[in-house]
């Protein structure tokens, strides 16, 4: 009775309520703490990158940049490199992908394992372009946080090494798809496609 009465808190079905409702609104009260943290913290820096990619978007200009991303598309190096790094930091996490319009069929998936392999190592200096993920750069920054140091020289390491994954990811799924084409007997069907798509580049131009 006496630590009852110390606690302050009910024993029986009271007691078990009483402890479901402290935490109910204690996982709120901690939300609401995280929340604030990223008002306090990343948000700002997340608008103010994103207004300024749209701004240099919006002087360079956006056939300028269409015209980027299709010189781009046309060699196997730049297709899994500038390409997808482009296209991650104009469109962001997932419209990105949308810049799959400039290649052929044959091309579309390796293009897209490029791309989505980017959309973490990009957070480093570019969070706005994955907000929604932020946590996995957070997760393996925190240790080197935690020690007081700069994540920067991290921070560039991850990118660098996202540049090669992807540009590996590209090629190995441009040589598997090729393959999967021949052996499935679709070689015709995608020379087809690769037809349209050139008629409809020439259109275009």
């Amino acid at each position: 009775m006496a630590q009852q009465a110390d606690t302050g808190s009910s024993s029986g079905p009271l007691g078990v309520l009483e402890w479901i409702g402290t935490h109910f609104i204690g996982l709120f009260t901690a939300s609401g703490k995280q929340f604030v943290s990223l008002v306090t913290g990343i948000l700002p820096t997340l608008i103010v990158l994103l207004t300024a990619m749209y701004a240099i978007t919006t002087m360079i200009g956006e056939q300028r940049v269409t015209r980027a991303v299709r010189w781009s598309a046309r060699w196997w190096i730049t297709r899994y490199t500038i390409m997808p790094i482009l296209a991650v930091l104009m469109l962001t996490n997932p419209m990105a992908y949308s810049f799959g319009r400039f290649l052929p069929e044959r091309h579309k998936p390796a293009f897209y394992d490029s791309a989505v392999s980017f959309v973490h190592p990009v957070t480093t200096f570019f969070p706005y372009a994955n907000a929604g993920e932020l946590f996995v750069w957070l997760g393996v920054a925190n240790g080197v946080t935690q020690l007081g140091m700069s994540t920067v020289p991290l921070a560039l390491r991850y990118f660098l090494v996202g540049i090669v994954v992807i540009f590996i990811r590209g090629v190995v799924t441009e040589r598997i798809t090729a393959f999967m084409i021949k052996r499935t007997g679709r070689a015709e069907v995608f020379a087809d496609f690769d037809r349209q798509f050139e008629a409809a580049k020439a259109g275009a131009k």
